[in-house]
């Protein structure tokens, strides 16, 4: 299994897209690229972490490709948006691709600049290429969250404007 990791703003938004795939053995919420181990929601909400809401997602590349898993979170994301996603600013919620590996990172640039070149946007793409450092695991009740609280989520995801974004954009 390899792993990828994925900021898109809320990460209860970023799982739904990824898991119902052949290849995808796992999504889970968390937090990466910040400087305070073990941070809770609440601390990573207020930004004083630098931690980024992410989704890992360990996937069997044989079936399953990290170039298709890349073409899935651009069409998730505002990629110009450098102060948060939708209606969820700050820090927390900016996006960014962590790499786990040389080739990941190729692969992350060259879709990033695909996509710039690609005319579908008019302001610069912002989302950051960084590699992936400690990984923590979001608490429970945020796992699978479209799942556990089906009613909130979708009235959450609807206030949010990230369908309406997706669907001029990408549809």
């Amino acid at each position: 299994m390899e792993k990828a990791t994925f900021a898109g703003g809320c990460f209860w938004c970023m799982v739904k897209p990824f898991v119902e795939w052949d290849g995808i053995h796992k999504v889970t919420s968390g937090y990466m690229g910040g400087h305070v181990d073990f941070p809770t929601y609440e601390r990573v909400k207020k930004g004083d972490t630098g931690h980024l809401e992410v989704v890992q997602i360990e996937f069997d590349s044989s079936v399953f490709s990290y170039k298709k898993l890349l073409e899935i979170y651009w069409m998730q994301i505002d990629p110009t948006d450098d102060g948060g996603q939708f209606h969820d600013r700050g820090e927390s919620y900016k996006t960014a691709i962590f790499y786990h590996s040389e080739e990941q990172r190729i692969l992350a640039e060259k879709s990033k600049q695909m996509l710039a070149e690609s005319g579908r946007f008019k302001k610069t793409i912002v989302t950051e290429i960084l590699p992936a450092s400690i990984f923590y695991i979001a608490e429970d009740y945020h796992q699978d969250y479209y799942k556990k609280e089906p009613d909130h989520y979708k009235e959450d995801r609807e206030k949010s404007g990230r369908d309406e974004f997706i669907n001029s954009h990408w549809k």
